[in-house]
């Protein structure tokens, strides 16, 4: 049996909530060291959102990639941390990276909701 007989084929569905979870862990990691250049009480608030944000998209790609029959449950819960997370950054307005991960933030929490109601 090959491996192609043994797991579907991603759909493009979950290739982009893939992609968004990387590229929202990817931004959190950027903004994260950001905050620790920068210092002060407000970015170390976000960075506990930050990194929370950061293993949970990490975690939901690789269990999309794996088939894990938990995935639609962690999009679930991805979504809701990605919402946190983006909540925490507009704190920061006048932020230009904090705005960006908010925006790679808001981006990965939609696909996840969609991917948590998809039949995966």
């Amino acid at each position: 049996m090959t491996q192609s007989q043994m797991m579907p084929a991603l759909t493009q569905q979950m290739q982009d909530c893939i992609e968004a979870c990387m590229s929202c862990h990817s931004m959190c990691e950027e903004t994260m060291s950001s905050c620790m250049q920068k210092g002060g009480q407000q970015q170390m608030q976000i960075m506990r959102a930050l990194m929370d944000c950061s293993e949970t998209t990490r975690m939901c790609a690789d269990m999309m990639m794996r088939r894990s029959p938990m995935s639609a449950e962690m999009c679930a819960l991805c979504a809701k941390v990605c919402d946190m997370c983006a909540e925490a950054c507009m704190a920061m307005p006048d932020d230009q990276q904090m705005m960006r991960c908010a925006e790679a933030c808001r981006r990965c929490a939609d696909t996840c909701r969609a991917m948590a109601g998809a039949n995966m």
